[in-house]
């Protein structure tokens, strides 16, 4: 590398100097209870959950590439047909009619459609069982409406078609009275009875909202039986999880007066085997869990549980019976492994029942040899299935395996290894051998000890989590367990915790993204449930993206590898949907992908056509070259992607018939306002990627026609607007809501990621945008908070996007935050706030979305001092800065392909010709330019 010291007016040199390392631990002084207390960890494949109990420990393990579902086209033949009459019923303001025409002729094929009318008839034949009193014992309970009630029904892979009945008794003073019952929000199919009478059905993911009339209600006692198909949906789209959305009766107009239904219900399972009803996706699955029961006749004292972000093991350690236990756990890259090592300061003091079990049906544990157990699993909806083997080996001591267990009896030490395969071998092909895997793994590791094992996972985990250092100072709260600092950090000044944060977003990503693995999902490689929130599904409106907004910023640079071999895939399914949806040429992909690289609308018409999902994920293309300046990936990988996107919108934008601007139609602003005309989201990725086509031609030096059309269109574009309460308009009409609080704040992309919208360039639409999220207001789920945390750090307001780092990391026990485990709160449970809040409070720091790399351009009062390495920007640029009471004290630039550089600090600026690896170093930056 060849350095170069630069001065500038007397500038003073300073030397790189050291930073001084901060705890980099999660930490508690208890086990979990809850999946959501348990500690993570993950080598891009294999996902664990690590619970820590004393005398029964429980890993919950995922395998990235077991989904339901299987290979098949998702696209509706012939669907662009119907696109000219949708997009004039839009024109004609006729929104329902449009979307009812495109519910029935534009979204994507569901699984076994076409057997869904003769699986209907053969469940839907059956009335409310009336054999069976409400109290017969033959019908299970449950809680409902909590989430646990739900969820334990879809630990019993019920799928299909279930009965539910509750009772209440009849106020006297509501005889007479038609009654309201309101059950909520069911997913999908529900045919709902009174008294054994028929009162409503539906077909959809709306809430139930019927009516019981009086002549057919009793005195006394009233049964509800309801018959629901495809039931074990939890989550976002089932309202049931929220138990502040009572399920109950009351009378017609006296919602105010509703009696709850809350409570104890009863269920009998109508229909367990899979249904030939469909699905539009892929849910993706858990694999199974290792349980492992330990003998101790006192109680532990001394107990602590961490996660260890510089070297990604988790520990559990306590003394019982005299004697100090210690278990670490890793899950290894090199060796495609969980590991956990057993160690005691006794000899002959470990004894353990080990078990493994799945939460699939039908799944089979085997013994496969003296010291190895196998579990095999198939998922119920698709083509996938399983194996897992754990191999057990001691020193001192025995251990004996059976058809259901390992047993280690009076060991000194033990190490458990555990593997996972699928036959998935691309998402066109699952003829893999399940077992190829786990018998390579096994071999892989023959003869070696744990420590070398280690070594190899901390020799190859270093290379991503050591690019990057930060502190943040001290703080008196830094002693105090995690779960006790989440509750104190709004009210007590913690910014070291704000730090720690940062570096678990890249640690996560580190777990759930390495090279050659599938990108992180919802929930990054972890999830317990056969039917997770929004199918852990790839949702490419926010979410896909939002996890990987650290992956440059954050010098995390290679993880981005995962996210481009799904793009490659996609480009290929997507130009199949673009071809049978628009009769287009190039790519397109909508709301939302899975496993299987589905492209097609998917769930709804008034929100699953949504065009720009595939634009969206070009800007990471782009983006990657950006920071990195490399050519050769932009030739082959970014710049064709990104070229067929633009082909595609060349040939979708319509001229709109009132203002004779090209606009996106049909689609709409995720999540709301319906199937429209021209919602400025999309206008405003579709200029960014011309804007970034244009660029790339130009570097590349080829495609100088296309790049002349795509200025031309460019302009013809619908541009941003500026409504009449101040703000950044959402539609090409003046018609926001300035009440409207929606977690999606979709129509300032421009903002951020985008980069159109800035103080530079356009200064009056950053004001009308940051009017607009003044009207939405700070609370928000959890990734919306990490969004407006983002917001608000391109609004150069660092008080503020304090303020919502304060609020993304608050307790998620009553809504949004951070649970226990640091995990991003929607709520339920999604990685991608995760992600979007480190990057947040990485662009509190540094940013160079526009001409200038601006330093601390949203710094709050309550970070101080800092001092931070590893920072990168676009041009290829990467940070080393130091600050103490507010002011930059200390600033180094690598310069990696020696671009110019425009630095900017408090509106001071520095033009530098840089060399390629040039090192620049300043301090004394404000006095002395």
């Amino acid at each position: 590398m060849r350095n170069k010291l630069f001065s500038l007016a007397g500038l003073l040199l300073l030397g790189s100097g050291s930073l001084v390392a901060q705890e980099q631990q999660l930490w508690y002084r208890q086990p979990a209870v809850k999946w959501t207390e348990a500690l993570p960890l993950g080598n891009g494949r294999i996902g664990a959950m690590v619970f820590g109990g004393v005398k029964q420990d429980r890993i919950q393990f995922n395998e990235e590439t077991l989904w339901t579902g299987e290979p098949r086209s998702y696209n509706r033949p012939g669907a662009y047909r119907y696109l000219d009459t949708i997009r004039q019923l839009i024109f004609n303001g006729q929104q329902k009619a449009a979307e009812a025409l495109a519910e029935k002729q534009f979204m994507g094929l569901k699984s076994n459609e076409g057997k869904r009318e003769e699986w209907l008839k053969s469940v839907l034949s059956t009335n409310a069982p009336a054999a069976a009193s409400f109290d017969d014992q033959t019908w299970k309970t449950m809680q409902v409406p909590s989430f646990d009630g739900w969820e334990a029904v879809g630990h019993e892979g019920l799928d299909g078609a279930v009965w539910l009945r509750t009772s209440f008794e009849l106020p006297a003073a509501w005889s007479g009275k038609d009654l309201i019952l309101d059950l909520n929000r069911i997913r999908d199919y529900d045919r709902t009875f009174v008294n054994g009478e028929l009162i409503g059905t539906q077909d959809n993911t709306e809430a139930r909202l019927y009516k019981i009339p009086a002549a057919k209600l009793r005195a006394g006692r009233n049964i509800i039986a309801i018959q629901v198909l495809n039931f074990a949906d939890k989550g976002g789209v089932t309202g049931y999880k929220d138990t502040t959305r009572h399920i109950g009766v009351y009378p017609d107009g006296q919602a105010s007066s509703i009696l709850s239904l809350n409570g104890q219900w009863r269920y009998w399972v109508q229909q367990d085997e899979p249904p030939a009803v469909g699905r539009y996706q892929a849910d993706y699955q858990p694999f199974g869990d290792l349980f492992m029961e330990f003998k101790h006749n006192g109680e532990a004292t001394n107990y602590r549980r961490q996660l260890d972000l510089p070297t990604a093991t988790a520990t559990t350690s306590y003394t019982a019976d005299g004697t100090d236990f210690t278990r670490e756990y890793l899950v290894s890259q090199p060796n495609q492994a969980l590991l956990v090592h057993l160690a005691a300061s006794r000899k002959g003091q470990i004894n353990s029942a080990l078990r493994l079990t799945s939460p699939h049906k039908n799944y089979q544990v085997r013994k496969l040899d003296n010291n190895t157990l196998a579990l095999s699993v198939k998922v119920r909806h698709g083509a996938l299935r399983g194996e897992s083997y754990l191999r057990v080996q001691v020193k001192g001591g025995k251990v004996q395996v059976f058809a259901d267990r390992v047993e280690i009896t009076n060991a000194d030490e033990a190490d458990v290894a555990l593997t996972a395969g699928t036959n998935y071998r691309n998402y066109r092909d699952v003829s893999a051998n399940p077992a190829t895997a786990c018998v390579n793994t096994l071999k892989g590791l023959t003869g070696k000890a744990y420590a070398q094992l280690k070594a190899a996972h901390l020799q190859e985990y270093a290379k991503y989590y050591n690019t990057f250092a930060v502190n943040f100072g001290v703080s008196a709260n830094e002693h105090l367990p995690t779960d006790e600092r989440i509750i104190k950090f709004g009210t007590f000044s913690d910014a070291p915790f704000m730090a720690l944060y940062m570096q678990y977003a890249r640690y996560l990503l580190i777990a759930s993204s390495r090279p050659g693995t599938r990108p992180a999902n919802l929930q990054g490689i972890w999830n317990d449930l056969l039917s997770p929130p929004w199918g852990s599904k790839y949702t490419t409106n926010i979410n896909l993206e939002m996890n990987y907004w650290p992956a440059e910023l954050l010098n995390l640079s290679l993880l981005h590898q995962p996210l481009f071999d799904m793009i490659d895939e996609l480009t290929v399914t997507g130009k199949e949907t673009a071809k049978a949806y628009y009769n287009a040429p190039g790519w397109v992909l909508h709301h939302n992908t899975d496993l299987w690289r589905g492209t097609a609308p998917i769930n709804a018409a008034n929100h699953g056509i949504w065009v720009t999902g595939g634009a969206w994920l070009c800007q990471h293309l782009w983006e990657h070259y950006l920071f990195t300046q490399d050519r050769q990936f932009l030739k082959t990988r970014g710049y064709p992607a990104m070229k067929q996107a633009a082909l595609f919108f060349l040939s979708f934008l319509t001229k709109d018939p009132q203002t004779g601007w090209l606009i996106s139609v049909p689609s709409n602003s995720p999540e709301q306002g319906g199937l429209v005309a021209g919602p400025a989201m999309d206008h405003q990725i579709i200029r960014q990627l011309f804007k970034n086509v244009i660029a790339a031609s130009e570097v590349l030096k080829v495609d100088a026609a296309l790049r002349d059309t795509l200025a031309l269109r460019y302009k013809q574009i619908a541009p941003d607007q500026v409504g009449k309460h101040g703000q950044l308009q959402e539609w090409i009409k003046d018609v926001d809501d300035p009440k409207n609080k929606h977690r999606h704040v979709s129509h300032l992309w421009a903002v951020y990621p985008g980069s159109e919208i800035n103080f530079d360039e356009r200064p009056e639409l950053v004001n009308a945008a940051m009017q607009s999220l003044l009207f939405r207001g700070d609370a928000a789920t959890g990734w919306s908070l990490a969004w407006k945390i983002n917001f608000w750090a391109r609004f150069r307001e660092g008080e503020h996007t304090y303020k919502m780092v304060q609020m993304l990391l608050s307790p998620a026990s009553s809504g949004a935050g951070s649970y226990p485990n640091l995990f991003d709160a929607h709520p339920p449970f999604q990685i991608d706030g995760n992600f979007g809040g480190g990057a947040g409070m990485a662009e509190m720091l540094l940013q160079s979305h526009t001409n200038y790399v601006d330093i601390l351009p949203a710094l709050p009062s309550a970070v101080p001092e800092g001092d931070i390495r590893g920072l990168c920007a676009r041009g290829g640029f990467e940070i080393n800065m130091r600050w103490k009471s507010g002011e930059l004290t200390y600033l180094r630039v690598l310069s990696k392909a020696g671009q110019p550089l425009a630095l900017r600090y408090r509106e001071k600026v520095v033009n530098l010709a840089t060399v390629k690896n040039g090192v620049y170093e300043f301090n004394n930056i404000l006095q002395k330019l």
